[in-house]
């Protein structure tokens, strides 16, 4: 059974006992969250899809950590023209163990 949730302006497919990491979201560690705009449910051969989001359908998961992903460089260059720029950037994310998934 799998999956198809939004949160965070993407989408992602998850499982049961599945990590995924995602936008930073505000919860401890340890705590639970629910996702309750599920865009598909598939169980085998049968499939649930919404128009846009399926009523009554949610996954619930658990926050494992909230951690920063790998430092990026950002560089803007223009040739013979004496201009560089250089900047890092970090984007934290929410490591979710996810739980359930339920149907409606």
């Amino acid at each position: 059974m799998y999956a198809i949730i939004a949160t965070g302006g993407k989408q992602y497919k998850v499982a049961e006992g599945e990590i995924l990491q995602i936008e930073k979201l505000k919860a401890e560690v340890g705590s639970e969250v629910e996702f309750d705009q599920v865009l598909m449910v598939a169980d085998g051969d049968d499939f649930k899809i919404g128009m846009p989001y399926l009523s009554g359908a949610k996954v619930i998961g658990e926050v494992s950590s909230q951690e920063r992903g790998d430092k990026i460089t950002i560089i803007k260059f223009r040739r013979r023209k004496h201009y560089m720029r250089k900047q890092g950037h970090r984007q934290y994310f929410t490591s979710v163990k996810v739980k359930t998934i339920k149907s409606s």
